[in-house]
């Protein structure tokens, strides 16, 4: 694997993200996240509307439909972890471009799927009808299936080495199999209507949600830089990860209970309806927001030894804790 990057302690990855110069930095130098994070965001898009084509689209809805279920309207936080990290390993541009894409494209995979009326039945999903609402179950079945595919064929087809692509395929992989988002979408069925331990909640939202943000954050540096000759940084990758994608989804379980659907962007209240338990119904809603913003305290400790190189997963964890007290204020 290419190990071509030293992780200078007094670099930040100026390869990866700093094509806009110094317009992407404060008079201070500071680096400006809603600069970095937009113009990362855009980014995502432009190539998630690249690999996503509709010329091959015959007279079927598929690609449209997968296009309505991809593009537009996604806060695109796991494909900005994949280009914070990689920041870390001077990956170039395009290649984090590819790969947050590909993120992406799993992200709204796991959703519609998760959406389903088998699944979590629900009908919005950032605000606008659900895949199965506006385009019928079997086309919405296609759509994750062909996104799963669509997300490795682009990993495969990466301008890298190919044990490069060989790594990034298979943490993907992981991130959304039984030991991951499969598998937690199915303790996540299995807990409905039970009372359980808070332990149990916990393992299930590492592996529903929490195994494809930790993916996100790894994929970014394993474009570049081998995990066995850098097992330190991986080391704080790793708890960074676990604990901001733990930390989103206890944000989600207290949204789910006090916001109201315009601000979620999907049905309020689905949680309780549907009688399953959650980090908020388990602790309550202020033990689980402490929860939270331990758990976001917790991901800054771990990449504190990384210093300046580690400025945008800081930001990511900045941006976080700004949603949470945006919209789940104390009581």
């Amino acid at each position: 694997m290419q190990t071509g990057s030293t992780l200078h302690d007094d670099r930040i990855g100026v390869s990866a993200l700093d094509g806009l110069g110094t317009q992407a930095r404060g008079a201070s130098g500071r680096l400006l996240p809603e600069i970095w994070m937009q113009d990362g965001a855009n980014r995502v898009e432009q190539a998630l509307a690249r690999l996503l084509c509709t010329e091959d689209d015959g007279e079927t809805e598929l690609m449209a439909a997968m296009r309505y279920a991809t593009l537009h309207g996604a806060k695109r936080t796991r494909a900005l972890l994949c280009l914070a990290a990689g920041a870390l390993a001077d990956t170039p541009a395009h290649m984090l471009d590819d790969v947050g894409a590909a993120i992406e494209m799993m992200h709204a995979c796991t959703l519609v799927h998760d959406d389903l009326p088998a699944m979590d039945d629900d009908v919005l999903r950032r605000g606008l009808p659900t895949v199965h609402v506006k385009f019928g179950v079997a086309t919405a079945i296609l759509v994750g299936d062909a996104l799963q595919a669509h997300a490795f064929l682009t990993l495969a087809s990466l301008d890298a080495p190919g044990d490069n692509r060989i790594a990034l395929v298979r943490e993907l992989a992981q991130a959304v199999s039984a030991g991951g988002a499969a598998g937690g979408q199915a303790m996540d069925l299995s807990l409905v209507g039970k009372h359980v331990e808070l332990d149990r909640i916990v393992a299930m939202h590492r592996m529903k949600s929490g195994a494809l943000v930790r993916a996100s954050v790894r994929m970014g540096a394993l474009c570049a830089v081998a995990e066995a000759t850098h097992a330190a940084l991986y080391c704080a990758l790793d708890r960074y990860g676990a604990c901001f994608g733990l930390a989103l989804q206890v944000v989600d379980d207290i949204l789910d209970a006090t916001a109201d659907t315009a601000t979620l962007g999907k049905t309020s209240g689905k949680d309780a309806a549907a009688q399953k338990p959650t980090c908020a119904t388990v602790m309550g809603l202020q033990a689980a927001r402490q929860f939270a913003l331990d758990l976001l305290r917790d991901a800054g400790e771990a990449i504190a030894p990384l210093g300046p190189r580690a400025e945008r997963l800081a930001q990511m964890l900045q941006r976080a804790n700004a949603y949470l007290f945006k919209h789940a204020p104390c009581a």
